[in-house]
C-alpha cells in the first residue's frame, strides 16, 4: 500500500493480485506486466508506459458484469465513454442490458438485478443504464462508472 515505484522497470513482472493502492507508478515501464487482479485504486499511473485500454476504443462491443449473483450481458454503445486502468476491469458511462444469465451461462428467470455496490442501481433487461457522474480519469480504477469485463469468465471469477 502506497509503494513508491516511480520510474521502475517492471517489464514482464508478475504483479498478479498485488496491493498497489495509492502506489506511485509515475513513468513506470509496465510492458508485459501481469496486473490481473491487482488493486490499483488511487495509484498514480501518469506517464506509465505499456498500459493500454483493455476495452475497445471504437465501436460498440459486449461487456460482462457480475451483479446479485448473476452475470449481466451489456452492449457498450459506440458513443459511450469508456476506460480502464492497467488491469482488465473496464468502466463506461452507459450500457444497454441485453440479458441476465446464471453463473453457468443459462438464462436467468429474473429480468432485473441490483448492483453489488449500489443497491439503487438496477440492471433491467431491455433498458439502458447510465452513470451521470462518470469519472473520465482512466487511472481512477475504482471511480464512478459501470464496471465490467470484456471476457465473461473474468466477470464470473471476480
Amino acid at each position: 500500500y502506497g509503494a513508491d515505484l516511480r520510474g521502475a522497470d517492471l517489464r514482464d513482472t508478475s504483479l498478479y493480485g498485488a496491493d498497489l493502492r495509492s502506489a506511485n507508478l509515475c513513468d513506470t515501464s509496465l510492458y508485459g506486466a501481469d496486473l490481473r487482479s491487482a488493486n490499483l485504486c488511487g495509484a498514480n499511473l501518469r506517464g506509465a508506459k505499456g498500459c493500454y485500454l483493455s476495452c475497445p476504443t471504437e465501436g460498440s462491443f459486449i461487456g460482462w458484469k457480475k451483479a446479485s449473483g448473476h452475470i449481466v450481458k451489456l452492449r457498450i454503445p459506440e458513443d459511450a465513454q469508456r476506460s480502464s486502468a492497467a488491469g482488465n476491469k473496464c468502466r463506461c458511462d452507459k450500457a444497454y442490458v441485453e440479458e441476465i444469465q446464471n453463473m453457468d451461462g443459462t438464462m436467468a428467470t429474473v429480468d432485473a438485478v441490483r448492483s453489488d455496490h449500489d443497491q439503487n442501481f438496477v440492471y433491467t433487461v431491455g433498458a439502458t443504464v447510465e452513470v451521470p457522474d462518470f469519472d473520465d480519469n482512466r487511472w481512477s480504477e475504482c471511480a464512478p462508472g459501470i464496471h465490467f469485463f470484456i471476457d465473461r469468465r473474468a466477470a464470473v471469477e471476480y
